[in-house]
């Protein structure tokens, strides 16, 4: 059986909430994008992901087929809109059957992994700027939260074209005890895997562990929009 919790806050320091999210057990699916662009180009980029990405999982598509299908649909629609600004999103979704997962994902919003006797554990990894500095051995990870283009994100729906999209994907099991965690970045920009792992440990309902999370990011400083789910296999 799942359980699930869901939850997005707007921050403490913006005005408009770009986030979006979907938790949807009958379709099995949960996602969670984060839009760029400001007001009316990252709010419509990520709800454009989260409409076309659902629509297509219904359709029968994989969930890479339905993230490029989201990617050009978004490009489609800013170039008709011939806008000035960018229009992109960043995209982490899960699907669910019985006891195995997949995962997909574009850009730095992330999902992780809970096992109750081991330490968190990020299972995507961030198409981003100072991921790729980490992974050429330039900063450490613990330089990466504090460098000044942390934010600059590789590769987005709406503005990666399609022919160069990296969606990566992985696949998995979850046991009873097992959880797993979806999050833009405007958690992890706030709050430790030390502390996400000490609130998911606290025998806490799914709802409430997410509410506990948001309220973290919060008490850290807020400093962007964030959004949480959680899915727990009981």
């Amino acid at each position: 059986m799942i359980e699930f919790g869901h939850g997005t806050h707007t921050g403490l320091r913006r005005e408009h909430n770009e986030d979006t999210y979907c938790a949807d057990p009958d379709m099995g699916l949960w996602l969670v994008a984060d839009g760029m662009g400001g007001h009316e180009h990252g709010e419509v980029a990520s709800a454009m992901a989260r409409d076309v990405v659902t629509r297509e999982i219904n359709k029968g598509r994989s969930l890479a087929e339905a993230i490029q299908l989201a990617d050009e649909e978004i490009i489609r629609h800013s170039n008709e809109k011939r806008s000035e600004r960018p229009m992109g999103t960043t995209v982490v979704a899960v699907r669910v059957k019985d006891n195995d997962y997949e995962v997909a994902w574009v850009g730095d919003s992330r999902v992780y992994f809970f096992h109750p006797d081991a330490p968190l554990k990020q299972i995507s990894q961030d198409h981003s700027y100072v991921q790729e500095l980490i992974d050429q051995g330039a900063i450490s990870p613990a330089q990466a939260r504090t460098h000044p283009h942390r934010n600059v994100v590789t590769q987005a729906l709406g503005v990666t074209m399609p022919d160069q999209l990296k969606i990566e994907t992985i696949k998995g099991t979850l046991e009873p005890g097992q959880a797993l965690l979806l999050c833009s970045d405007g958690l992890t920009e706030e709050v430790e895997d030390t502390l996400i792992r000490d609130v998911l440990s606290r025998g806490l309902s799914a709802q409430e562990s997410v509410d506990h999370l948001i309220l973290a990011a919060l008490d850290h400083g807020g400093s962007d929009n964030v959004t949480v789910l959680l899915i727990k296999r009981v």
